[in-house]
């Protein structure tokens, strides 16, 4: 084949991006493409492209990787755009969460419920949403017949205020819900065995579907949950080290309860303040950490992050030590090189997306982003169309999550101080007019958001 060109924007976060260049290197269909990585921290970038030559010289694999700082150069004439930017980077929020915080927001304005997730960043998002929808527009312009792939986060308002505002074909990718296959472990069943399905909205989502070996498989979790979860959960709170490690926690556990359906993946992190109220509260529910979202797990996580730079440092300045030492040459279990393989050799394969609904989950708008599985080839993504979920989980969960997105692309498109007070007014940590007003004052003060102020006044 003659390749392609891939656009890698954000590439300087080197844990995502070693695993998509793994990927990308060990996938025959897409020999002879051209790998544009883009980054504005040279250092980051510099260090990615190294790893990307090396790696890619060591499998033996026929593929170019450039490096640049500029997007526009790395987006003209792209067939994938993979936009996996943070803007203003992780210090920047937690910044604004810790004022926040001094002004009675545990964990900041930005978590509210069913959104909890500590890099989700939606009203105080500003420069997030400003950068993804750039991208998206340079797409537009340089690059139109070329696929956006959209993996920074907030993946469900990002790919709904994409979808509305530009004529780009994009498509919202994350890897929660591969949570199945932890589910599938704690009941000891073989993971390759499971069919599986999960819809909602990306964060949100639901197991509707759960097969093994072609049998309903849901009773087999309610065994799990009736003879084993006690003697789990006290081994589990004796040992975890991994904030993330909680699929089959009690939060896990009380929202099947509560909703109806199993959550999958990241939509265990979420739930109301029932889980959330502080702490304690969430060491209750989520384990000694307090699952990954709590000042002891996200900080565990913040310092992954560091250390895996480090790592990758020492690994590429060892000339001896081969990189596939720290990346054996197999795919990993993300979607995103599947999906490029797919489309570009027409391969049909069935993927979990989040893209525009059009109809296929039964009372969401149409112009609203869902995650449903659809299957994609050279034609591009269909739709598997009827796709429900019960009243109960529709009223206290999709609809209310669907009008906090809608609040906060609201704020970004339309600016006006108003709609922050709005969004802090119904919050239950807000106890008088004169704290949300203080806490708005404190982070717009802030000198990095001069031109999110502005916007805001």
């Amino acid at each position: 084949m003659t390749g392609v060109k891939i656009a890698v924007i954000g590439a300087g976060s080197v844990a995502w991006s070693s695993t998509l260049i793994r990927d990308l290197c060990v996938t025959p269909g897409l020999r002879g493409s051209t790998v544009a990585l883009m980054d504005i921290n040279e250092e980051r970038l510099k260090l990615v492209h190294a790893i990307a030559t090396r790696y890619a010289k060591e499998v033996k694999a026929d593929l170019k990787f450039e490096a640049t700082t500029d997007r526009r150069r790395a987006i003209e004439d792209a067939d994938f755009v993979i936009n996996t930017a943070m803007a203003m980077g992780h210090s920047y929020y937690e910044r604004m969460r810790e004022l926040s915080e001094r002004h009675g927001y545990y964990r900041g304005i930005n978590s509210v419920e069913w959104n909890m997730v500590s890099d989700y960043h939606t009203i105080w998002g500003y420069y997030q949403f400003k950068l993804a929808l750039d991208v998206a527009r340079d797409v537009e312009d340089l690059s139109p017949e070329a696929w956006l792939l959209q993996i920074a986060n907030p993946v469900f308002e990002l790919t709904t205020l994409i979808g509305r505002k530009t004529r780009v074909k994009v498509i919202g990718l994350c890897h929660g819900h591969l949570g199945y296959r932890e589910i599938a472990g704690a009941l000891g069943l073989d993971p390759e065995k499971v069919e599986f399905e999960a819809v909602g909205f990306n964060h949100v989502i639901w197991l509707t579907e759960f097969k093994y070996e072609g049998e309903d498989a849901y009773p087999l979790i309610d065994e799990w949950i009736e003879k084993r979860a006690e003697e789990y959960w006290k081994v589990w709170r004796q040992h975890q080290a991994n904030p993330f490690d909680i699929q089959m926690s009690p939060a896990a556990v009380d929202m099947y309860r509560t909703y109806g359906l199993f959550p999958v993946g990241d939509t265990v992190r979420g739930g109301t303040w029932k889980y959330h109220w502080n702490l304690e509260t969430k060491q209750k529910w989520f384990g000694p950490t307090g699952g990954p979202d709590s000042e002891i797990g996200w900080k565990i996580y913040l310092d992954w992050q560091a250390k895996a730079i480090e790592m990758f440092k020492e690994a590429v300045a060892d000339a001896k030590t081969p990189l596939t030492s720290l990346l054996p040459p197999r795919r990993s279990l993300e979607s995103v090189v599947p999906i490029i393989d797919s489309i570009v050799n027409d391969r049909r394969g069935l993927y979990q997306v989040n893209v525009l609904n059009q109809g296929a989950l039964v009372g969401i708008p149409d112009d609203v982003a869902v995650e449903i599985p659809a299957y994609i080839d050279g034609r591009g993504v269909h739709r598997i169309y009827g796709r429900r979920l019960p009243p109960r989980i529709m009223k206290h969960v999709m609809w209310p999550r669907m009008m906090r997105m809608e609040w906060a692309l609201e704020a970004f498109l339309e600016g006006g101080r108003d709609l922050l007070f709005e969004w802090l007014i119904i919050d239950p940590r807000t106890k008088s007019n004169e704290q949300a007003e203080a806490a708005i004052d404190a982070i717009l003060s802030m000198p990095e958001n001069e031109e999110m102020r502005k916007h805001f006044s």
